[in-house]
């Protein structure tokens, strides 16, 4: 594994278009499988539900490479919009970025919530990273992840 230089930035909204495209990408696989693939409707279902105050920029060197998105939620968060180039997958980035907000989370006692497509990769990174199995239909998996703290406690 490669370690790249990279950081994360608040998102504005002038970053929707770069994040749309870049879900368009990454989802277009999985999305194709499940014969889900729709070229406008992925991307708008990302402009639909952007929201700056909630999102992250990964940047490498200076250049859009992915964004995350902890929105606020009555019983803890939803990780949403958590996309990264396919050429910088694979190289720990994702793993440190969702390992940050999982510690953020822990030290808020925040229970995190996400959705993942059936037979995405991704999922084996969030099992990894203690999330478990919620709900799932034909297209989502529904995945759940306790704070730390009380999974120690449990």
């Amino acid at each position: 594994m490669i370690m790249v230089d990279w950081e994360t930035r608040p998102a504005s909204a002038a970053d929707v278009e770069a994040a749309a495209e870049l879900r368009a990408v990454v989802l277009r696989e999985d999305l194709e499988r499940l014969g889900r693939y729709d070229e406008r409707r992925v991307r708008q279902r990302l402009r639909d539900g952007f929201a700056p105050a909630h999102t992250r920029v990964i940047e490498v060197a200076g250049e859009f490479a992915g964004c995350v998105a902890l929105r606020p939620a009555e019983d803890g968060h939803w990780l949403e919009h958590f996309y990264l180039a396919p050429h910088l997958q694979g190289s720990g980035i994702g793993t440190a970025v969702l390992r940050g907000l999982l510690e953020r989370c822990d030290r808020e006692g925040a229970t995190v919530r996400l959705n993942v497509l059936q037979g995405s990769p991704a999922r084996r990174l969030y099992e990894r990273h203690g999330f478990t199995l919620e709900a799932e239909d034909p297209v989502d998996v529904f995945m759940v992840r306790a704070p730390a703290s009380a999974v120690r406690d449990a």
